[in-house]
């Protein structure tokens, strides 16, 4: 709930701004302003809130970290009012609308902070009533710069007919009401409180903590798998030795001439024996060289599960409700950077960075300005759909794994979705070739090779987690 009109006039009764010095103003987030004032009384730090529900102004005790980025608002205070001196400070009226006169080396000013909720704004003007700026841009009602604000002209003679009361805030035995009323806000006041903050960033925490847990649970299935990398050329040879039997089902039964006994293995139907043998063969290969790949792998991505849990131990501890906002800001300014980028989307695993163009302009904007011809491209081999980029990384081939997350994407984001499997081209950029006179982002491969997917729903719910974030 904001402050009433009652509790604005006991919390400006406590202070003693007249003359005060504004020696820095501080935005840590849009509808959160910090002016930090100093006279021969004491230094005071003035919070002006304008959030839905928390409307309110008064001292503070606790530090208010800087915005990342500078804030427009913020930066035209600067220019204009700060070191500049607190004439005097008032309610007009019974409003909530909140008076600063202000002295400045480049003239006078009105600061007007307007505590409605649904209708909160910061207002900076003129004698006159000239707006300067405004902290909410509103055209409908003139709150522009160049219109006019002039509140007094609103202000009715008689106060208004419902009665208001001062609360208590009896949850916190502070000896000052500014004291209360910065301790309530900070503890439960409305959407910008440390319990209702902690509420998002642990899940936003448990969001980023299932994407990583989906990873290690694909890395340890496929070092499980690789752990016996021999196995996979034993039967490539006994699939060899049935060379002269049609497949028959997604399995084939063998004597296992290795190891003893009967052996069921998976092959692909509609290959022949030795098509599957060399499948077998190159996961062999695979296996082989990528063993150790996968076990670093694990290890990198075990360890930032186990950043991620500090992260969110020490926030749990922080008993300051604006470094909790500024964290949840950081996270979604990176996860919008990631989506924005360049029109499509985009996601980072394991340091690989993977982009996906969703329609014909898309995916002729990342060709024409975020990738390079080694870059790797995938695209849905017998299907229209998207294109998919996996940037390289100097001196590194890209890891198995990392290519089966792009090719499950080039699947999923084309018309071969509901198969759940198929064939992709991928091959370098710089062996891609527009189509003469072709439509907007058509290419023609060279050089390319071929990809079998079969969409793994854990893969893919893991991949969908990551979209747009970059860890």
């Amino acid at each position: 709930m904001s402050l009433n009109w009652k509790e604005i006039d006991l919390v400006l009764s406590e202070l003693d701004l007249s003359g005060a010095q504004i020696q820095k103003i501080v935005q840590p987030s849009y509808d959160t302003l910090l002016l930090c004032t100093y006279s021969g009384r004491g230094s005071v730090d003035l919070l002006v809130c304008v959030a839905h529900g928390a409307c309110r102004l008064h001292a503070t005790s606790r530090p208010v970290p800087k915005s990342e980025r500078p804030i427009r608002f913020c930066e035209l205070l600067k220019a204009r009012i700060l070191n500049g001196r607190i004439a005097s400070v008032r309610q007009l009226g019974a409003e909530r609308i909140v008076r600063f006169d202000l002295r400045c080396k480049d003239g006078d000013y009105l600061l007007y902070a307007r505590l409605w909720s649904g209708a909160a704004n910061i207002i900076l003007t003129d004698p006159s009533g000239n707006i300067a700026d405004a902290l909410a841009r509103k055209p409908s009602k003139g709150e522009i710069a160049g219109g006019m604000y002039r509140p007094e002209a609103m202000i009715p003679e008689s106060p208004p007919a419902r009665d208001f009361s001062i609360r208590e805030f009896a949850d916190d035995p502070a000896p000052t009401f500014n004291e209360r009323v910065d301790a309530h806000y900070s503890r439960s006041g409305g959407g910008a409180s440390r319990e209702t903050l902690l509420e998002r960033i642990r899940a936003r925490v448990a969001e980023r903590r299932f994407a990583i847990e989906s990873r290690i649970d694909e890395l340890e299935r496929v070092a499980s798998s690789y752990a016996d990398p021999d196995r996979f050329r034993e039967i490539g040879d006994i699939l060899m030795a049935q060379a002269g039997k049609k497949p028959a089902g997604r399995f084939v039964e063998a004597p296992d001439f290795y190891r003893g006994g009967v052996v069921h293995v998976e092959i692909e139907p509609d290959a022949t024996m030795v098509e599957n043998a060399a499948s077998y063969y190159q996961k062999h290969r695979k296996a082989r060289s990528g063993a150790s790949d996968i076990a670093q792998e694990l290890a990198l991505a075990r360890e930032r599960a186990a950043v991620l849990d500090r992260e969110l131990a020490g926030l749990e501890k922080e008993e300051n409700p604006f470094v909790l906002r500024n964290y949840l800001v950081r996270v979604q300014a990176e996860k919008e950077r990631g989506r924005k980028g360049f029109g499509g989307i985009s996601l980072e695993r394991d340091g690989w960075k993977i982009l996906v163009g969703r329609s014909a302009r898309e995916n002729d904007a990342l060709l024409r300005s975020h990738v390079r011809g080694n870059d790797l491209w995938l695209h849905a081999r017998d299907y229209s759909g998207s294109y998919v980029f996996v940037k390289v990384k100097p001196g590194k081939t890209v890891p198995l794994e990392i290519l089966v997350d792009a090719g499950t994407l080039a699947l999923y984001y084309s018309k071969g979705r509901l198969a759940g499997r198929g064939d992709l081209y991928y091959t370098f950029v710089k062996y891609l070739r527009r189509a003469k006179d072709g439509p907007v982002g058509l290419v023609i491969p060279t050089q390319e090779k071929n990809l079998r997917i079969v969409i793994d729903e854990t893969r893919l719910r893991s991949l969908k987690a990551l979209i747009g974030r970059e860890d």
